[in-house]
């Protein structure tokens, strides 16, 4: 019989703000994190706005010089990381160093170490590149250094999945929890690709949202009649994963109890989903299965609503696959409306909000929602604009990524 887990700690960093009390204040608020890009000069650039995170301080959690030989992700994967353990009541002295675990999903890694590095390569004709370029441009490197910082000495991975490396990150530890290999994992995810680099690459892909620039709040509107791509963001969030009677022992406050996880392979396109959602469904099912629920137990979906023309219908359609007839009673929105799509920190982002919204029995928003895209299918409830009071026991959420990665996650009320 698999071993029950429970969340004990929560942590973020988000265009909304920089801890979980912030950024749960945004959505409650139906505020969009979207503003014109500070990080670059944007003159040469088309695209103009992201949803940055701003003012951030991890001095609290790393030593400033440490912190400079850090990469942009993995500065917000420590920030998180520390408020999550703060929020666990566990801290360098306590934690049980083998028996914890360090889980990241990350899609990319120092994006702005590659640029710097490239560009200092290239400007130099290739004799110059700053010394600490490949420790803080790899994608473990978060993973990495949460375990220096606290001594932490069971497994650590990180997971690279595109835009469902959050969420498959969670599901991972979810698996080694179960397993008994560790009694606590903290996991989640980090992202920072807001770089001229980084946005031109996208770009060129016609991925993001390009009329908006003098109107960035509007531009994330999943499943809008006006969408036309997603707004870059970026971000960390991190939870503690723990054996429930680990954490009742030590008598630790519990959030929400991660209940199921369940992934699945699209084998259909690089970029895209499949049209009819089936890959993302099955995700979905796998997940209720391993829940042990099902459709109809569900009250909430955080929808991976992208705000792109190809998503949002798919993931209608896959949602509908998934719930079956219980889809048209269900509330779907999709939080990337405000704080735009923080790629492989969004699946973690937003199980941390289904967290928040069943604790605080909160319906999210999808804001920009002015006019449902009927004519491409997009007709279920997305919580229009502004959010909705009411309790919420099960809540589902789940990522898609290029490459055809579906992951999905259960995550329930505490009884």
């Amino acid at each position: 019989m698999n071993r029950r887990v429970v969340i004990t700690g929560m942590g973020a960093v988000t265009p909304l703000g920089n801890s979980v009390a912030e950024t749960w204040a945004g959505i409650r608020a139906g505020r969009s994190g979207i503003r014109r890009i500070s990080y670059f000069d944007t003159a040469e650039c088309p695209i103009k706005i992201a949803g940055e995170v701003r003012n951030l301080d991890i001095s609290a959690y790393v030593d400033r010089k440490e912190a400079r030989k850090m990469a942009r992700f993995t500065q917000f994967a420590a920030q998180a990381a520390g408020e999550a353990l703060g929020d666990a009541g566990l801290s360098k002295e306590t934690i049980e160093a083998d028996n914890t675990g360090v889980f990241v999903g990350n899609g990319i890694g120092g994006f702005e170490v590659f640029e710097d590095s490239f560009s200092k390569y290239f400007t130099s004709k290739g004799t110059r590149v700053p010394p600490l370029t490949i420790p803080m441009l790899l994608p473990n490197e978060a993973a990495g250094n949460i375990c220096m910082i606290y001594g932490i000495r069971g497994p650590s991975h990180t997971v690279v999945t595109a835009c469902s490396s959050g969420t498959d990150a969670l599901g991972d530890a979810l698996g080694m929890v179960r397993s008994g290999r560790v009694d606590v994992c903290l996991a989640g995810g980090a992202e920072a690709a807001v770089t001229g680099y980084g946005i031109t690459c996208f770009n060129a892909l016609q991925t993001l949202a390009s009329s908006f620039n003098d109107a960035p709040e509007q531009a994330s509107r999943p499943f809008d009649k006006r969408r036309e791509g997603f707004v870059m963001g970026e971000g960390a969030a991190m939870l503690v994963l723990e054996e429930y009677e680990h954490a009742k022992k030590r008598g630790a406050k519990v959030h929400a109890e991660l209940a199921g996880y369940g992934a699945s392979s699209d084998a259909y396109h690089i970029t895209a989903p499949r049209p009819d959602g089936s890959g993302g469904a099955a995700a979905i099912t796998q997940a209720l299965k391993d829940a042990g629920i099902g459709a109809g137990d569900v009250q909430y979906y955080n929808a991976h609503g992208t705000s792109t023309p190809v998503n949002d219908p798919a993931e209608t359609k896959m949602v509908k696959a998934a719930f079956g007839a219980h889809a048209a009673r269900l509330k779907v929105s999709s939080t990337k409306s405000m704080t735009g799509h923080c790629l492989g920190a969004a699946g973690a982002i937003e199980a941390l909000i289904c967290v928040m919204a069943i604790q605080d029995g909160f319906f999210p928003p999808t804001i920009n929602l002015d006019e449902p895209d009927l004519e491409a299918g997009c007709d279920l409830d997305y919580v229009p604009n502004r959010g909705v009071e009411g309790r919420i026991d099960c809540a589902v959420s789940a990522s898609l990524g290029f490459g055809g990665h579906n992951g999905a996650v259960v995550l329930k009320r505490f009884s």
